[in-house]
This record gives structure tokens, sequence and C-alpha cells, in this order.
């Protein structure tokens, strides 16, 4: 069982691309496909959106207060994923020979963590839908709605998991073109099935919103199979034999300690998403669906953003593994000027086109999808003022993981969310009394105040470091994070 040879001559040069010569064209080269599985990730959450939304408003409600949840469990065991990619990339970039060991041991976690949190989060699905303190109407028409779509989601989870593994460890190794194509066979699948299991076509059951998670469920099963087919049998990957499968204490640690503070990190933001829905589901379903529906709209535009910060923080890895800190940091900057000029048309589009973007998500002939668009509309306006900071705040972000340093990636991210969104929020609806307005510029300060703290912090330079170096020994075990 074995992938191919990571001293190979394809390796070699994709390393060399990213370490010497010329920086743009292989950043373009690693980048764009990231952004490409991004943007066919979020279609997965449009296309889910687009079918319910054809349904009713309702269940487009019930995905909004679901994903929150959902996705609190998920950032649990996601920084693990991503300590595989950084600690590849480091290896690569330095040619330690162990990319490969490094990958079998996150194969190995992740799974055990994955299977763990699919059984947590059947088991808790329905006491935490009751700690939403939700409107009588939103309690009666969406929770329950909510319920189903969670349960086989939960169900699901390994295999959610077995493909963000494939995806970090050749994003850390460096090819990011593989992943794009598997990412746009399941994305097929799963828009060819939303339909058939959400109506009911043909000899299709009709399961409605639970429907939507089915579809999900068996096209990423789907994408790990073919990735996991991929990463053993095939040589375009880190190289794994059956023995790098067998639990290693030192990698273990490694993986976990660089590891813990990205799962921070992402149930920060989860927790800050649970309590922003915990407030939205005081309003009425037409506020609740809307404001999910503006999130699924935003995400077209941040996950190109978290592309280019993968991007980032592979190549930041790999330079600084390689010695060549200030390359480093010139590629930081390169990706935060494009992104940020990416990030601007973006919000152009999406202020002069807001209302008929939103109304394609909402052809529900009922009473309250005229209600639902003109909610997300208004929302839509408001975030494209922060569409350029949350681009540049997410490449800079990369690169302090990139280092290795993923507390300070935290402590922006407890800056953006906890110091600024979620307050403001809470004192604009609650205590001004700002309604509906006060939830969408709380969302849009968080971002900004977050990208400009963290720009200032890199500008001092003290992120740069390696998590390889001379001192280290022949278990791999890097000196402390700072």
């Amino acid at each position: 069982m074995v992938s191919g040879g990571e001293t190979s001559g394809g390796e070699r040069d994709r390393t060399s691309d990213l370490t010497e010569g010329t920086l743009v064209r292989p950043m373009f080269r690693l980048a764009w496909p990231l952004v490409v599985i991004q943007l066919l990730q979020v279609a997965y959450n449009v296309g889910d959106t687009f079918w319910l939304g054809m349904l009713s408003e309702t269940a487009v409600g019930a995905i909004s207060l679901a994903f929150p949840l959902i996705f609190l469990l998920i950032s649990l065991g996601g920084g693990f994923t991503a300590a595989g990619a950084i600690l590849i990339a480091q290896h690569t970039g330095a040619r330690t020979g162990d990319d490969g060991l490094i990958a079998g041991q996150t194969v190995t976690f992740i799974s055990i963590v994955a299977i763990c949190l699919g059984v947590l989060g059947y088991v808790v699905t329905d006491p935490m839908l009751s700690m939403l303190p939700a409107d009588a109407e939103t309690q009666a028409e969406i929770i329950p709605q909510a319920a189903a779509y969670m349960r086989v989601f939960f169900l699901g989870m390994p295999f959610l998991f077995g493909f963000f593994v494939f995806v970090s460890l050749m994003r850390g190794y460096g090819n990011t073109r593989a992943p794009m194509r598997v990412m746009f066979i399941s994305v097929l699948v799963n828009l060819a099935l939303d339909p058939l299991l959400i109506f009911g076509v043909g000899p299709f059951p009709r399961m409605e919103i639970q429907g939507a998670a089915v579809a999900t469920v068996v096209s990423r099963g789907l994408a790990t199979a073919i990735g996991f087919y991929i990463l053993f049998y095939t040589d375009v990957g880190p190289t794994i034999e059956r023995a790098h499968l067998r639990p290693r204490l030192e990698y273990v640690s490694k993986i976990t300690r660089l590891g813990v503070p990205t799962a921070l990190e992402q149930s920060m933001s989860s927790l800050a998403m649970v309590t922003l829905t915990a407030m939205i589901a005081t309003f009425p379903p037409a506020v609740v669906a809307a404001y999910g529906l503006g999130n699924r709209l935003i995400s077209l535009a941040f996950l190109p953003a978290m592309g280019m910060g993968q991007a980032t923080d592979t190549i930041v890895g790999k330079n600084l593994g390689a010695g060549k800190p200030e390359r480093a940091e010139r590629a930081t900057w390169i990706a935060s000027g494009v992104i940020g000029a990416i990030m601007f048309a973006g919000a152009l589009v999406a202020y002069v086109f807001a209302e008929p973007i939103v109304g394609v998500f909402m052809m529900a002939d009922t009473e309250g999808a005229a209600a639902t668009i003109a909610y997300g509309t208004t929302y839509l306006r408001f975030a494209a003022v922060m569409f350029v900071f949350m681009g540049v705040l997410q490449v800079i972000l990369g690169a302090f993981r990139g280092a290795g340093n993923t507390k300070t990636a935290l402590a922006f991210s407890v800056v953006t969310l906890w110091l600024a969104r979620v307050p403001v929020t809470y004192v604009l609806v609650f205590v001004e009394g700002w309604g509906t307005t006060g939830i969408w510029l709380g969302v849009v300060v968080g971002d900004i105040v977050g990208a400009t703290a963290a720009i200032a912090y890199f500008t001092r330079g003290t992120w740069k470091g390696s998590l390889v170096d001379e001192r280290e020994d022949s278990s791999g075990v890097p000196p402390t994070d700072d």
C-alpha cells in the first residue's frame, strides 16, 4: 500500500518552484485550484439552499440554525487536519523525508476523531437545539426540520472528515489539482441528488430537508473513497506505507500540539456563530431564513479568500522550512493584494445586484418569501463593505498558520469574533434596540477590526520561524511554538 515517492523529481520540482526563482507564477499555480475547491465547497451549500428555497423559507431557516451547530463539532477535529498540512509543507520544504509518516499518522488520528464526533453529534442534536432561545413560530416550524437534517449529517461525519484529510495532506504536499478534480465530481453528484431526494422524483422517496443531508453524505463518501485511493495507490501525493498508519506518540503529540490551537480557533469561530444564531433565533422565521441565506451568499466571497489563505500557509511553510523568511513575507503581501482586488470586485457586484442574487435562492411560493428577500438584500449590501477586509484577514491568518504560529491565528480570531462581532451585535440589537440593522452591522464591524489588528501585528515580523531546524532529533519533534 504505497503512494508516490517523496523524493521523486516531481516533488523536488514542486518544492523548488515555491522556494526558488520567481514567486508569483508558482504561487498562483498552487492557489487557483484551492480557490476552485472552495468555490466548489460553497456549491454544496448553495445547491442545498437553492433547492430548499424552492421548498419553503422554513427549510432554509432550518439549515441556517443547523449549520453553526454542525460546524461547532466539525471545528473540534478540523484543526488537526490543518496541522497535517502545515507539518507536511514544512518537512517537504526542508526535505526531511518524514511527510509520508506524518500523512499516515494524520489519517489514523482524524479517522478516530471523526467517528467520535459523529456519534457525539447524533446524541446531542436535540439538547443543542433546545438551548436556542427560539421565537415561538421558529420553534414550531424550523427546529424540527433542523434536527432531522443534523442527525443524518452527523451519521456521515467520517466521510466529511475523510475528504478534509485528503485535501489538507495534498495541499501541504503541494498538489492541489487532484483534490480539485475529486471535489468537482463530488459536487456534481450532490447537485444531481438534491432535487431527486428533496422532492421525491421518480423512484426516489420525498425526504425534504433530510434529502439534502443524504445527498451531501453520499457525495462526500464518494469523494473520500476516491481521495484515499489517490493517497494510497498512486504517485501524486506523499508516500504512505502500512506501517505509517500505526499511531506513534511523538507524531500524534506533534499533530495535537499544532492542531489544538487551530481547533480552538475554529471552535471559537463556531461558538461565535452559535451565539449569533441564538440571537437571530429570537426573531421571526423570515429573519432567520434571511440571515442563513445571506451567510451562504457571503461564503461565495469568503471561501475563495480561504483558498488563498490555505495557499499562503503552504507557501509560507515551505519557504520557512527552506530558511527563506523574507520570501515567505513577500508571498503574503502579494496574496493579500490580489485577494483584496478580487474581493473589491465581488463587493461591487454584491452591492449593486443584491436583490436579484437573493431572489434566485428564495423562489418558494409562500407568505414569508418576500420578507426573506427584503431582509436578505439588506444584509448582503451591509456585508459587501467588509469583503476586502475579510479576504486580507484570511491571507494573514494563513501566513501565521504556515509559520506554525497557530496560537497567533487563534488570538486574532478571538479579536474578530469575541471582542468585536458578538458584543457589538448584542449591544446594537438588545441594548440599543436597532433590530435587524444591529445584526448586519455587527457582522461587518468584526472583520474590519480583526483585519486591521492582524495586519498591524504581521508588519512586526515576529511571526517568522520554522518548525524544522537543525536541533530536531530523529523523531522530528520541533521546538515549542511561541
